[in-house]
């Protein structure tokens, strides 16, 4: 069976898959109780975030093989 659409009813498409991620995201939050970070959490996202505005940067290869 093939199915075809063209490029309006595909954008349509992609528009409401979009609608429909915000709204489980929504319904994500309000279901979910927000967790409260650690203070090591904290500090850890503290440390993260003056990296981040210094200009740091990892090489993905690095990031992956420390994941591993």
């Amino acid at each position: 069976m093939t199915v075809t659409v063209n490029k309006n009813e595909l954008k349509q498409v992609l528009d409401k898959l979009d609608d429909v991620k915000l709204e489980l995201l929504r319904l994500r939050a309000m279901l979910l109780p927000e967790e409260e970070a650690s203070e090591e959490e904290k500090k850890e996202i503290e440390a993260a975030r003056k990296e981040i505005a210094k200009g740091s940067k990892v090489d993905l290869d690095d990031f992956v093989k420390e994941l591993c």
